[in-house]
């Protein structure tokens, strides 16, 4: 089962890099200026989120759950965390939808919303640490 652990590990830090590099591109991509930079950010925000993120999340959630069955493990804690990957999942999506806004020229917020919201996974990715490290409950 290490071999299970160490495989999970690399595809929950893959989707993460992805989680935190999507927003920052956002960014970037909001302040762009002219035709070349618009559409070499679409291609890069198209290929980050369906060829690595959305590969990585699933790899991640199945590889999560068959750990999950195999140890058995159990109590609040296992529910506030399946909660707070839930919340990711969810933002990961969201992404997605940001993603087609841009695609489309149908974005209309400036690159400070996306600066802040580069800042989520990082909450959600401390506090799951958190409760998996202490197992408060």
């Amino acid at each position: 089962m290490l071999w299970l652990k160490a495989l999970h590990i690399i595809f929950v830090v893959a989707w993460f890099a992805g989680l935190f590099y999507l927003p920052r591109l956002f960014v970037y991509h909001a302040q762009s200026s002219d035709e070349a930079s618009d559409e070499r950010f679409k291609v890069m925000e198209r290929k980050l989120y369906r060829g690595i993120m959305t590969p990585c999340m699933v790899l991640t959630l199945v590889l999560g759950s068959w750990m999950w069955l195999g140890y058995d493990f159990h109590g609040g804690w296992l529910r506030a965390k399946l909660v707070l990957v839930g919340l990711l999942v969810g933002y990961h999506f969201w992404l997605g939808r940001l993603a087609r806004d841009f695609a489309t020229g149908a974005n209309r917020r400036s690159h400070v919303f996306y600066r802040w919201i580069n800042e989520l996974p990082l909450v959600l990715l401390a506090a799951i640490v958190i409760l998996v490290v202490v197992k408060p409950f």
